[in-house]
């Protein structure tokens, strides 16, 4: 009896255990398939409307494949999201990424524009006070009281002594015309003196003494530095020699150079402020004094004339200068930062910041820019907020579905956002994760 209880016992284990593996393997079966089904049925869901390249919205195929340019080819699903909603361009981009990313905004606001246009210029003679001399008769250089230029003279300062024949038989003629005592004749010799550049103390020194001088003194009509001195003891001069120059030092003027889209911003008058290398922590205030009519064919450059005070006579002709104007707007204007602006080949764009995580990329029409604002002519109303750091990532991503670049049909525009937010999230998460870790 005991040899059959042992064979039973053992028969009805096998039966349990192959009840239980055959529940279990049922069991299995049956998870593998409605996981199997889940897994279908979110590929259905997720099934992408088309693959796209990277870096051309237009290059598109219905499987995954190669770019032109080698790259991975970009899934395109549809999706319904805060950011489909708000039109073509908005991308919806999460809290942590935004953190990540270091984004900040600021608001466009209306104030006055302060415009600083720097450029160089040299300092040159105030040329309504530079004086040519000529001599008005033929003759030669009997002595030379100024040696070099650059030589300081006075007012009256004696230049150059000239014997000239026709200044001596002026002379005679004039004491001829004294011994007649006729008073038409005498007016008229004394006329041709002074045309010939004859003091009047010298004629009356003649009118006195009754002695012609062999050689006259000219003497310096203003007070100066010589410039271009080209005559020398002995030379002969005729009337259109340019003997010197004498120019005034207590102004000088500086000929600045502004580009072609500065030339509106620059205006008679302007306050314009100087410094010089070789003087530096000291300033120059001035003024614009003249705006030259036309532009530097080659260099598209304005010419721009300043007047400057020069009291100590430090400034002098040929220096280097920095010159900045102060282009202050009297009207306010809609400006964001600078920063803000993302310019390319044909168009100026900022990222606006729409709230919830929602960001779009747009076309603006830019006005004058100064040091830290952009003029906003189009496109902003007072109060929008755009996004000044990060910009340039949203908006690489607004742009492939954003309003001006419409390369897309409208429903594919809209469905391409979740992509694209979901592409950027595990990039940023991605490198976030990256970084816990190395910490």
């Amino acid at each position: 009896m005991n040899k059959f209880k042992i064979p039973l016992s053992v028969f009805v284990l096998g039966m349990l255990l192959a009840g239980a593996l055959s529940h279990y393997l049922t069991s299995l079966s049956i998870n593998d398939a409605v996981s199997e089904s889940i897994d279908n049925a979110a590929s259905t869901e997720k099934k992408p409307l088309y693959w796209v390249a990277p870096m051309d919205a237009n290059f598109r195929r219905d499987k995954p494949g190669k770019s032109p340019m080698g790259m991975d080819l970009v899934p395109v699903y549809p999706a319904n999201s805060d950011a489909s909603e708000a039109g073509a361009g908005t991308i919806l981009v999460a809290p942590e990424i935004i953190n990540n990313l270091g984004v900040r905004t600021a608001s466009a606001v209306m104030k006055p524009l302060q415009t600083r246009i720097r450029t160089v210029g040299y300092v040159q003679y105030d040329e309504d006070r530079l004086i040519h001399i000529h001599p008005r008769v033929e003759g030669w250089i009997e002595k030379l009281h100024v040696k070099a230029s650059g030589d300081p003279v006075t007012r009256g300062q004696p230049l150059y002594e000239l014997y000239s024949p026709e200044l001596v038989n002026a002379q005679e003629e004039y004491l001829l015309v004294l011994n007649r005592n006729n008073e038409r004749l005498l007016r008229a010799a004394e006329d041709r003196l002074e045309s010939l550049q004859i003091s009047t103390e010298l004629v009356s020194e003649l009118k006195t003494s009754r002695q012609v001088q062999q050689t006259i003194t000219f003497y310096a009509p203003q007070a100066g530095v010589v410039d271009n001195l080209n005559i020398r003891e002995g030379f002969y001069v005729q009337p259109g020699t340019t003997l010197m120059s004498i120019g005034a030092l207590d102004q000088v003027w500086v000929e600045a150079e502004v580009f072609e889209r500065q030339a509106a911003l620059v205006s008679i008058g302007m306050p314009v402020h100087m410094s010089l290398e070789y003087l530096p922590g000291r300033e120059w205030h001035g003024e614009v004094d003249y705006i030259y009519p036309s532009l530097d064919e080659k260099t598209r450059t304005l010419r721009v004339r300043l007047r400057f005070d020069n009291a100590d006579g430090v400034l002098l002709p040929n220096m280097f200068a920095q010159v900045v104007f102060q282009a202050d707007s009297k009207a306010d204007a809609l400006v964001v930062p600078r920063e803000a602006l993302i310019r390319t080949g044909d168009q100026n764009r900022v990222v606006l910041a729409l709230g919830k995580g929602r960001f779009k990329s747009i076309s603006v029409k830019t006005g004058r820019v100064d040091e830290n604002n952009a003029e906003i002519i189009e496109g902003l109303r007072n109060g929008e907020r755009v996004v000044t750091s990060a910009q340039f990532l949203l908006d690489s991503e607004s742009s492939k579905t954003s309003d001006f670049l419409r390369m897309e049909p409208a429903d594919a525009v809209d469905h391409s956002m979740h992509d694209m937010h979901k592409r950027l999230r595990p990039t940023i998460e991605g490198a976030g994760s990256g970084a816990k870790h190395h910490d």
